[in-house]
This record gives C-alpha cells, sequence and structure tokens, in this order.
C-alpha cells in the first residue's frame, strides 16, 4: 500500500457517550488518525478528547466557540487536514451509524482510482438498522429527488461517510460552500461532480445511534429540499 497519510474528521456536539469509545475503535485500525472539531460541547466532548491526546499522539482536536453547523464544522476540519498535508481526508459521525471498520473500504476505493469515495446505504438495496420508517423513506425519497434535479448517478447523495482525495478539496473553493446542515453533504458531492472528479458508492450498513440525541431538524430538511434546487440553479452560472 503506498504511504498515504489518511485523518478521519469526526465532528461534535454532546457526544460525551460515544466520543472515547469512536476514538479507540479507530486506533485500532492501521494507519488513520483523527481531528475531533467540537462545538463547544456543554457536556465536555473536548475534555474527554483532550484527555486521550495524552493517550494517542495522532488525535487532533479543534474547538469552536458554539454550535455552528455541521458543514462549517467539516469546511474548518478539511482546511486543517490540507494544511497538516492529508492525502486522505475522511468524514464521519461519532455516534456508530458508521461502522469505523468501512473506513478500510473506502480508503481503498481511493487507493484504487476513485477521487470521492462515499459510504453508501442505498447502492445494495437500502441497508439502514433501526431507523423508524418515515425516516428511511425520507432519506430514500431524498436521493430521488436529488438525483432527478442534479442528474448525479449517486444513490445516496446525502451520505456523511466520505473519504476525498486532498487534491478534491483543494480544488474547491471551500468558502464559497453555502450550505451548513446535511445539504452541505450533496453540495460537496454536486461540486466534485461538477469538476469532473470520480465519485465511487461503496456500499455500507447504516445503524442508527444507541447513545445521545440526533441533531436532525425540520430546519435542515428544508435547507435541503429548497437549497438543492438553488444549487443547481446557480451551477448554470459557473465555471468549473
Amino acid at each position: 500500500m503506498p504511504m498515504t497519510k489518511s485523518i478521519v474528521i469526526i465532528p461534535t456536539y454532546n457526544e460525551k457517550e460515544n466520543i472515547e469509545d469512536i476514538i479507540r475503535k479507530v486506533f485500532t485500525l492501521d494507519d488513520f488518525s483523527i481531528l475531533i472539531v467540537d462545538d463547544g460541547s456543554p457536556d465536555g466532548t473536548g475534555n474527554i478528547v483532550k484527555e486521550l491526546q495524552e493517550e494517542y499522539h495522532d488525535l487532533h482536536l479543534l474547538e469552536r466557540k458554539g454550535k455552528l453547523g455541521l458543514g462549517t464544522a467539516y469546511i474548518a476540519g478539511f482546511k486543517y487536514c490540507l494544511e497538516k498535508k492529508f492525502d486522505l481526508i475522511f468524514e464521519m459521525d461519532a455516534d456508530f451509524s458508521h461502522n469505523p471498520d468501512d473506513l478500510v473500504k473506502l480508503r481503498e476505493a481511493c487507493l484504487n482510482g476513485a477521487d470521492l469515495a462515499v459510504g453508501s446505504r442505498y447502492s445494495n438495496g437500502v441497508n439502514v438498522v433501526n431507523w423508524a420508517m418515515y425516516r428511511v423513506l425520507l432519506s430514500y425519497f431524498a436521493g430521488i429527488y436529488v438525483r432527478f434535479i442534479t442528474r448525479m448517478k449517486i444513490m445516496d447523495p446525502t451520505a456523511g461517510f466520505i473519504c476525498y482525495k486532498a487534491e478534491v478539496l483543494k480544488k474547491i473553493n471551500l468558502d464559497k460552500i453555502k450550505f451548513i446542515g446535511y445539504a452541505f453533504q450533496i453540495e460537496m458531492k454536486f461540486t466534485a461532480w461538477k469538476f469532473g472528479f470520480d465519485l465511487r458508492e461503496v456500499s455500507i450498513i447504516f445503524t442508527d445511534r444507541t447513545k445521545g440525541v440526533s441533531k436532525m431538524s425540520g430546519g435542515i430538511i428544508k435547507e435541503a429540499f429548497f437549497g438543492v434546487l438553488a444549487m443547481k440553479i446557480s451551477s448554470w452560472f459557473k465555471k468549473y
């Protein structure tokens, strides 16, 4: 395997029930660093990470002053990781809905030609565990809607379990990414696709969190629905 530097960005807000376990699990895998981007969690998530930094020298922490949104957390993380010269940069949730073992599959996809590998719930049937039916339907039909509007072939465009090659993130003007909720995930994939990068889906099983509280809200869904249309229209006036 080529010597590539891989780092997993995990954004957190009140994840004290999960954070130590997810960090320890990722560090059982070979050759991954971790960046926690914590939005001033009042439950002390950041303090747990600081204690673990004494044990793990490849554990990085970015602390922010408040709950500023998923998209801005990842943008801050991307800039940090590019500055530190990482080659492969991953997105993953803190709550074990993404199986850390699948990081290896995403990395393999990028080492074998993909520019962006998506951990996909829907590329091979519907692989979602412990979600209420309305959430499965909402997520699945969101994918149909996004494909219809954007013409991307991605089955799971809202997925947040991703591996990016550094050159993808360097090409995208991160300061121009508009969305901060789940629409952020769509906008990043769409922008990479418009630039001609190779997006590939890797089938995973998504298991809903068993600890902590979901951050999904009506505002996030609204942003995604109307935002995709606005994103598509504005793309007609951009050069890629």
